[in-house]
């Protein structure tokens, strides 16, 4: 049980969290990176990938302040499981419908901690001949990071700690929370 959706603190299952980014500063940024990659792909009609379920709030947020044609398809991962933290191994769950051969495609993340997940997509993307591959995420973790990594566009710089709302979970939970909760340090 939590016991609030709009404090600035929370208890989710006895745990203390409290709000590291606001609803307002993730739509103000939402809106800044739609532009940014409106202005970047004038005259192409890029694919936009979802990497679900995470994704899913920041994509379709992303998606509505895209000024450009774009299609949407989504690739569904794990490699959390139920913990707090990645468990080293990526598993393709859901398969991309859409054939991305020559296309420009922009992969979708909620939040990129070691880089293992972008490895794996991009592998498994380059393999189907697209003409480009660029990467959005909501979040990033740069003290996490283990992979040589290029992410196009970052949303906001956060430090090496558990988040959860705004699509990010806790045991597949909270993800419907409008502002972003860190666990606070004990």
């Amino acid at each position: 049980m939590i016991s609030s959706y709009n404090t600035r603190e929370i208890t989710v299952n006895g745990e203390k969290f409290e709000i590291l980014i606001d609803e307002a500063e993730i739509q103000k940024r939402v809106v800044e990176l739609g532009e940014q990659i409106s202005n970047d792909y004038q005259g192409s009609i890029p694919i936009f990938i979802g990497v679900l379920n995470g994704s899913v709030i920041f994509f379709a947020d992303l998606i509505r302040n895209i000024s450009i044609n774009c299609e949407v398809d989504f690739l569904k991962l794990s490699s959390y499981g139920d913990a707090k933290i990645s468990s080293g191994n990526v598993k393709l769950i859901k398969e991309l419908n859409a054939d991305i051969k020559d296309r420009d495609v922009v992969i979708v993340e909620d939040i990129v901690d070691t880089g293992l997940s972008i490895v794996y997509m991009k592998g498994l993307l380059k393999s189907q001949n697209p003409k480009s591959i660029k990467v959005v995420t909501l979040l990033h973790k740069p003290e996490a990071t283990k992979y040589d990594i290029k992410l196009d566009y970052v949303g906001f710089q956060i430090p090496n700690i558990f988040v959860i709302g705004y699509g990010l979970d806790h045991s597949q939970k909270y993800r419907n929370l409008r502002s972003i909760y860190a666990l606070k340090s004990t």
